[in-house]
């Protein structure tokens, strides 16, 4: 099972940057800076989606989360799976926490963009996924 960020969302933020990227020519010198940062910005996280994908994997060993520094991978012996919810000016928010037991340096945070889907579904899928393939213990 794999997670990546949906590939529609991808292409349209690529596409927005660009038309911006473009639009800032034509703009006065504060709106130049404005607008070419907005450009940049969407560029980069257009191209950060292109180069993590899949940004979520569960294997048999555990789960591998890519990012730009690196990837990082979960045993299933190891792995907690947790659903976030927070609330910030009236807007409720869902986050997927990986947390390694064994490592306190280990926790990663993935939202609904990343994943290209809910949370809580790639949570249930982990621990459901968590439970089939992790060895016995005792």
């Amino acid at each position: 099972m794999q997670w990546s960020p949906r590939v529609g969302e991808t292409v349209a933020a690529a596409a927005v940057g660009v038309a911006l990227a473009l639009a800032a020519a034509l703009v006065d010198p504060v709106g130049r800076v404005l607008v070419g940062a907005a450009a940049l910005v969407l560029l980069a996280l257009a191209a950060r989606d292109l180069l993590t994908r899949p940004r979520l994997r569960a294997g048999a060993h555990g789960v591998t989360v890519r990012a730009l520094g690196g990837t990082t991978t979960i045993p299933w012996a190891v792995l907690q799976v947790r659903v976030r919810v927070t609330r910030r000016l009236g807007v409720r928010g869902r986050t997927l926490e990986l947390e390694d037991r064994s490592d306190d340096a280990v926790l990663v945070v993935l939202g609904r963009r990343d994943l290209g889907e809910e949370p809580q579904t790639v949570a249930d899928a982990l621990t459901g996924e968590g439970t089939r393939t992790a060895p016995p213990t005792g």
